[in-house]
This record gives C-alpha cells, structure tokens and sequence, in this order.
C-alpha cells in the first residue's frame, strides 16, 4: 500500500475513533454544515472528508480508497494523488453546497414572509446551536429548511468517487470483477453507471442521508482536474 492512501486510511480511522468518543463535539466542529447554519466554520470544507457516520461508512470507503487509490498514487506519485483527493472531496462538498443553495432558495419561496423570519430568528438564538447539537446526540434532527440548516455532511465519499473516476480514466479497459452481481465490466463503464446512477438516486431524493450530488461533484472535479493536467501536459509525473 503507498505511503498516502495508507496514511489517508490511518487518519479516517483515528477520526472515527475520536467520533465514537465524543460525538457531539466532533459532529458540532468538524462536519459541514451549509453555510448559512451558524454551526458553519470554513475548514470543514476539508475536515468533513475524514469524518464517517459509523463503521460501516468508513470500511465502504477505505475499501474503495484502496482499491482505487493505490493504481493512481504509484502511477502519479504521492503529492498529486494527495492534491487529486483533497481537491476532489472539498469539489463534492462545494458542488453539494451549491445544490443545497437551491433547496433553501426553493424552501423560501414556499414560505410566508413570517414564516422566514420566525425560522430566522430561530436560527438566530443564542441557544439555538445548542439545541441542534442536543438534537444530534439524541438522533434527532429538524425538517425542511431549519434541516438543511442544522444537517451535517461527513465522510470520504466525494473524494472516492474522484478516485474511481481517475481510475477509469487512466485504466478504462481493465476489467473489475463484482461479486454482488456476478459480473465483469471494464472500469470505463463502471464508472459510467456510478455517474448515471448517482444522478438519477440524487434527482429523485432517494437513498435516505446519502449526498449523491456530492458524489456527482468529486467526479465532475476529478474529470476537470484529469482533462487540465492533460492538456498541460502534466498527467504523469
């Protein structure tokens, strides 16, 4: 395993460690909240990329760091690989912001001019982050746009979708074998059906607390970063 997707593994997995030992102060600062919550801070741009909802998050995703991740750090060498990753995870996060931007544009349409300020002013209160964050250490959460407001987004999902379209990018003929079906199918349209599939899940709000516009923006960002280096003539080392 190369030294930065072992070290990227290594920290996810200290996080979740330090998560299971105080929730609520990992989730209040160093998850993403939309911008305009009052629990936002700038560096969960980045921070949120090594935060996971539970063991079974993070496995899904180191797993596919690994699998991924390891072809793409020996053929671009660490420091691009690791500037690939981070721009693609804090990519997703601003494509998703943009797509919560409209949610909340919409949601404040359908609201009455009181109805916004009594939401507002909520928001506003000096006790208020700390009812969002008594609400998460009971599992609870608001609705509608306080929801958007006050629900974080965590995990390495961005990024790793930016992986897999790195990887079916430099290597879209190799072959990956799937166990759940039983198929085999070239990266090239694996990567195709992942796209399609994401956007559609995202479209029509499936899949429960998954951020598939998120996932959508790590591998819109991964195509851009891939095609400029291309053009530069900088893809290999």
């Amino acid at each position: 395993m190369p030294p930065v997707v072992r070290n990227l593994i290594l920290i996810n997995a200290l996080m979740l460690l330090f998560t299971s030992l105080s929730n609520q102060f990992m989730y209040a600062h160093f998850a993403l909240y939309y911008p305009g919550s009052p629990m936002f801070e700038p560096w969960q741009f980045v921070t949120y990329l090594f935060m996971h909802g539970g063991i079974g998050h993070l496995l899904f995703n180191m797993y596919a760091l690994w699998l991924f991740g390891n072809a793409l750090e020996y053929q671009w060498g660490g420091k691009k690989f690791l500037t690939f990753y981070l721009i693609t995870g804090i990519g997703a996060a601003l494509f998703y912001m943009l797509v919560l931007w409209i949610q909340v544009r919409y949601a404040e349409a359908a609201l009455s001019p009181w109805e916004l300020e009594q939401i507002y002013n909520t928001i506003n209160a000096p006790d208020f982050v700390d009812e969002v964050r008594a609400l998460h250490a009971r599992g609870l959460g608001y609705t509608g746009l306080l929801g958007i407001m006050t629900t974080p987004m965590v995990g390495a999902s961005g990024a790793v979708y930016g992986v897999l379209l790195g990887f079916g990018m430099l290597y879209p003929n190799t072959v990956l074998r799937f166990l759940f079906p039983p198929v085999a199918l070239k990266a090239k349209w694996v990567v195709i059906g992942y796209g399609a599939l994401e956007l559609v899940l995202g479209l029509v709000n499936s899949g429960g607390n998954i951020a598939h516009f998120a996932h959508i923006g790590g591998m819109l960002f991964g195509f851009i970063m891939i095609k400029y280096w291309q053009r530069k003539g900088k893809m290999y080392y």
